[in-house]
């Protein structure tokens, strides 16, 4: 089977940072499910993991955390999935990537594929879905508003908008970015918070405002006198996506006392977390591969959160949060999908699409 992966850890712009291979066909045995990958998107994680780790001596790693593809073979244990069955998913850290023709899942972290949304705009979302939603409802605790994780049935949205709470502000820093981009609308769909987004430039501002947020600020500037322009003087929550160390002593400031700090960035200076205790400010971890590296006892709430994420988007609540299609899956293509990850100007998810 085609794949794109590397034998060393290097810079994007060193010659083989990545390179198209062939690799045995994969075999499904237990949990797993072997999907035929139809569409991919390019993360973060990737850059990061493509810079840093290195692979086994003589061996290619494949990166790649999303996909979107058909099922065409199940291991004994499989209880969820069939093949032909359409999926979408996230993967595990742990694993070899989705990055190649043929990927091996467990069938706890996989949900059903969106039926209204093509390949590439379900591609855009796995990972970032999941990450957004364990961010607002398993770290900071989010009451869920008007949805039922394991029916999947979404209410009415306008009892929603009656929910919304001036007590509840929650402030996402970077909110243009691929989390972000669903972040906000899950905030605005699914909780009673007054959600405020950060984004510098013109276009990233208008992009998190067409997904719902009640205000958008700008993050090249002083949080705290941003807020105060929009009449906000404090938040309850922060949900920091990027730069974290850069705006820490000012989110420190802009939480009320008692407020919830959420964080998904490799901060590149140490934080101090001693400037947390004044106003009794806790401070949350999320990494969506946790469940799935530790084979935690709840992992399967994975498979559930993407199948609510699905009907959401199939009942018209969401929307996808593509930004640009990159072509088909080879190296050449994914080579400048994570020059422009790297560039810090991405605006939703970059996609790529057949081999």
């Amino acid at each position: 089977m085609k794949a794109i992966g590397y034998l060393e850890a290097k810079a994007i712009d060193q010659p083989d940072a990545l390179l198209d291979i062939e690799l045995p066909m994969p075999t499904a045995t237990g949990r797993d499910v072997l999907v035929n990958v139809n569409a991919i998107s390019v993360n973060p994680v990737d850059t990061k993991i493509r810079r840093n780790a290195q692979p086994n001596e003589g061996e290619h790693k494949i990166l790649g955390w999303d996909a979107v593809g058909e099922i065409v073979a199940i291991g004994d244990d499989v209880e969820h999935y069939k093949v032909g069955d359409k999926v979408w998913y996230a993967g595990d850290i742990t694993r070899q990537g989705t990055n190649a023709e043929y990927h091996l899942v467990d069938e706890r972290i996989v949900g059903k594929q969106p039926l209204t949304l093509s390949n590439t705009e379900a591609a855009a979302l796995p990972l970032t879905a999941i990450t957004a939603w364990e961010l607002l409802f398993d770290r900071l605790g989010f009451d869920l508003l008007g949805f039922n994780v394991i029916n999947h049935a979404a209410s009415d949205q306008s009892s929603n908008e009656a929910n919304k709470s001036t007590d509840t502000r929650l402030l996402i820093v970077g909110a243009s970015g691929g989390v972000g981009s669903i972040l906000t609308q899950l905030a605005v769909k699914l909780t009673n918070a007054t959600v405020i987004g950060t984004a510098s430039r013109k276009e990233s501002q208008a992009w998190v405002t067409s997904l719902g947020a009640d205000y958008v600020i700008n993050h090249s500037k002083s949080l705290t006198e941003e807020l105060a322009r929009i009449g906000i003087s404090d938040v309850t929550h922060v949900i920091s996506l990027t730069h974290t160390d850069k705006h820490f002593d000012e989110i420190v400031e802009a939480l009320a006392p008692q407020g919830q700090l959420a964080l998904i960035d490799d901060p590149q200076e140490p934080i101090d977390i001693m400037k947390l205790k004044r106003k009794s400010l806790s401070l949350h971890w999320e990494l969506m591969f946790t469940r799935s590296m530790f084979q935690t006892a709840d992992m399967d709430k994975q498979r559930q959160l993407l199948n609510a994420v699905s009907s959401l988007i199939d009942d018209g609540e969401l929307v996808t949060t593509l930004g640009q299609n990159f072509g088909k899956i080879n190296a050449e293509n994914l080579i400048k999908a994570h020059a422009y990850i790297e560039s810090g100007k991405s605006i939703g998810k970059v996609v790529l699409e057949g081999f």
